[in-house]
């Protein structure tokens, strides 16, 4: 992405090349633009604004799950019988009993955004190493090992 500064120096000198007899599309290839860019940039609100892509407003996909339809997830996820199983073995858990409620990347989905995707099913959490504090050698040849 490109900063509004940028687009707008870029887009001067542009201008400046073209005014001095310079052709659009050979003095945008020379500043490393396509021509189509530069005109995508006058058109809109390229040259004012810069670049909106982060804070774009982008509409709901309607087949999305909505929130009552998330919580039942959740709540389906932390029941006792599946607390402590993965969503790759509750999915096809509830499709044996003829029940779809979400696919397993939702239910990834739906427990990382709420910090319980670590760990679930016999995975156990890994434990500190800690260093031995028996037998600690301060020279050579104070303490000897064998299988």
């Amino acid at each position: 992405m490109i900063g509004l500064e940028d687009r707008q120096a870029l887009a001067r000198d542009i201008h400046v090349a073209q005014a001095a007899g310079a052709r659009l599309k050979p003095a945008c290839e020379m500043a490393g633009i396509n021509l189509r860019t530069l005109q995508r940039w006058q058109a809109g609100e390229g040259l004012v604004g810069g670049d909106r892509r982060p804070q774009a407003v982008r509409p709901v996909p309607p087949h999305a799950l909505s929130e009552a339809e998330r919580a039942q997830v959740l709540a389906l996820a932390n029941a006792p019988r599946f607390a402590a199983v993965p969503p790759a073995r509750i999915v096809p858990m509830l499709a044996d009993e003829g029940v779809y409620l979400a696919s397993e990347s939702t239910f990834s989905r739906i427990l990382r955004a709420h910090g319980q995707s670590a760990h679930r099913g016999r995975a156990k959490t890994p434990k500190a190493v800690r260093p031995p504090t028996t037998h600690i050698a301060t020279a050579v040849r104070q303490v000897w090992c064998w299988d």
